[in-house]
């Protein structure tokens, strides 16, 4: 027990060293108030030269120091601003390989694609008639050919689908419009121009 109460009279008196005491709190205080108000009242004086206020107090020696300072400040705003915007101009590019990269794979499949298309031979759709047991079938009729399509005497420029061309409808030598680029089919030149 006598143990006990010495630990406790050790750490209460411990505890009372590293507390201050009020009165010496209270000193310590009302000696840190005018320090912290006047150092406020610089800081706000400061400011208000800063903005461009309250100038004609100053001497010339007070006015060059402040435009040094205003100079400083300048430069680490510039010298922020510049790293911002390389940190933002390669971000952007790294976005922009990116987008490259991925534009270049689907052109790649869009063009392996075509070369599919292209190289499978059509074929005919049959159609059954009849539910005998000897197999009829009957071949599909043929697709409509696209109307001629009338003269223009004006030449008119579409946004092209792909990148960097444009597709142009003149007139022609026998007085019907051709397209100049064969990137459009001619059953959607129909709906374009009727």
């Amino acid at each position: 027990m006598e143990r006990i109460l010495e630990r406790y009279e050790r750490n209460a008196y411990a505890e009372r060293q590293l507390l201050p005491n009020d009165s010496e709190s209270q000193t310590n205080w009302s000696l840190e108030f005018p320090k912290l108000k006047s150092r406020i009242e610089a800081l706000q004086k400061n400011v208000k030269h800063f903005v461009g206020e309250e100038l004609a107090p100053l001497s010339l020696r007070e006015l060059q120091h402040l435009e040094q300072q205003i100079d400083t400040a300048l430069k680490r705003i510039r010298s922020r601003k510049n790293q911002l915007m390389h940190e933002s101009i390669s971000e952007l590019q790294k976005k922009e390989k990116l987008l490259r990269e991925q534009n270049d794979t689907l052109s790649k499949k869009l063009k392996e694609n075509d070369k599919t298309v292209a190289e499978k031979p059509p074929q005919p759709q049959l159609q059954h008639v009849g539910q005998s047991s000897s197999s009829q079938f009957i071949q599909p009729p043929p697709l409509p050919l696209p109307l001629p399509l009338p003269p223009r005497t004006a030449t008119l420029s579409f946004p092209s689908l792909t990148i960097g061309g444009r597709f142009q409808v003149s007139e022609g030598a026998e007085g019907t419009s051709r397209p100049s680029n064969s990137l459009m089919p001619a059953w959607m030149l129909r709906h374009l121009n009727g």
